[in-house]
């Protein structure tokens, strides 16, 4: 999202700018077929984007010591709609403990019969058994083809973004201004009285499912208070990835990831940086590899010249269950998706979403 943001901004750094800097993107940012059988049909091929357009996008945050063969669970799930006349675009969250029904599927190792799972389970349930370019191919086609059998909704593209590999950009733009909304203290950063780093809590679960926090003697967490803050690269990553010691869980740690991006996207988009060919490249190749794209049967360039007029503040992002937690009456320790999420995801699927946002402007996020 960053990057392509970025590149749609570019307009105002001239032609030659613009382009070499795409042509250097699309040489870093890594392509695989993401969706599969899961796309929409193509009707024919050609340079100019018309019509509506819907992008699944996933947030995954490994961990630098998982297992490549550790099944991954997608993170973030989040629908991109970018209505016909690309002047704006709509991020819808899908609560990754949705309980679905995740359809048969055979990734060419394992065969899954199909079953009622938490939707981020399709992701890992692709996937299981597979390593690297492969499993995020069919890790992300399971999760798509759950989203469409589900609400009927097909996608044009598709992207993975790796929230630990933009600690690399925060670190090459020397860190990210933020406002802090909401005290946040972290569950993974503490630190003892002679200035270790330590973990201070220990983790466990209740029979609900919930997750029990219990405080380490001589641990002091990092608290990050409310207000315009300066974060280094790992307090960046360590802030988005908080939800455990928040109120509303996933719905407050997916509105801190999204005003992280824009806080990356302003800080890339500096006169310090924008203007600065050295500065930029180094930003590109970076957030390059954090990303793996899936452009459908457009070419990257196609994406970024139809969506050039879309700004920061064209993004509109949508509270999906008002933004708080909404229990599953089939399983205690998953959500279900309230009667308004359900007519915004048919809204995405007919093309209706800014006529949906004109009846219900409460649930447009800060």
């Amino acid at each position: 999202m960053v990057i392509g943001a970025t590149l749609l901004m570019l307009s105002g750094v001239g032609l030659i700018s613009r382009w070499a800097a795409i042509s250097y993107a699309n040489h870093e940012v890594r392509s695989a077929d993401l969706l599969g059988g899961a796309r929409k049909p193509a009707e024919k091929q050609h340079a100019t984007l018309t019509g509506p357009k819907t992008i699944l996008l996933v947030g995954v945050d490994n961990r630098p010591d998982q297992p490549s063969t550790d099944p991954v669970r997608s993170d973030s799930i989040i629908i991109l709609h970018i209505p016909a006349g690309y002047d704006s675009a709509y991020l819808v969250s899908i609560p990754r403990d949705t309980w679905v029904n995740i359809p048969p599927f055979n990734n060419g190792v394992q065969r899954f019969n199909g079953g009622r799972d938490k939707i981020n389970g399709a992701y890992a349930t692709g996937g299981a058994g597979l390593t690297g370019n492969a499993q995020r191919e069919k890790s992300f086609e399971l999760l798509a083809r759950t989203i469409k059998e589900t609400w009927g909704i097909s996608f044009d593209a598709a992207a993975i973004v790796d929230f630990a590999g933009f600690q690399d950009v925060v670190r090459v733009l020397d860190g990210v201004d933020l406002y802090i909304d909401q005290r946040t203290v972290s569950v993974h950063i503490g630190y003892t009285k002679d200035g270790k780093v330590k973990v201070p809590f220990r983790q466990g679960q209740n029979a609900d499912g919930s997750v029990r926090l219990e405080p380490i003697a001589g641990v002091t967490p990092q608290v990050y208070e409310v207000g315009q803050r300066h974060l280094s690269p790992s307090q960046a990553l360590d802030y988005v990835r908080q939800r455990e010691t928040l109120p509303n869980g996933d719905y407050d740690r997916e509105r801190h990831q999204q005003q992280f991006l824009r806080a990356v996207l302003a800080r890339i988009l500096s006169r310090g940086t924008i203007t600065n060919p050295v500065k930029l490249a180094e930003v590109l190749n970076v957030a390059g590899k954090a990303m793996t794209i899936d452009p459908g049967q457009y070419d990257p360039e196609d994406w970024i010249y139809a969506m050039r007029g879309i700004g920061t503040d064209d993004l509109v992002t949508i509270k999906t269950n008002g933004g708080t937690y909404h229990p599953s009456p089939a399983n205690s320790s998953a959500e279900s998706l309230d009667e308004n999420t359900v007519k915004l995801l048919d809204a995405v699927r007919d093309n209706r979403v800014a006529e949906f946002m004109l009846e219900h402007p409460e649930l447009r996020a800060s």
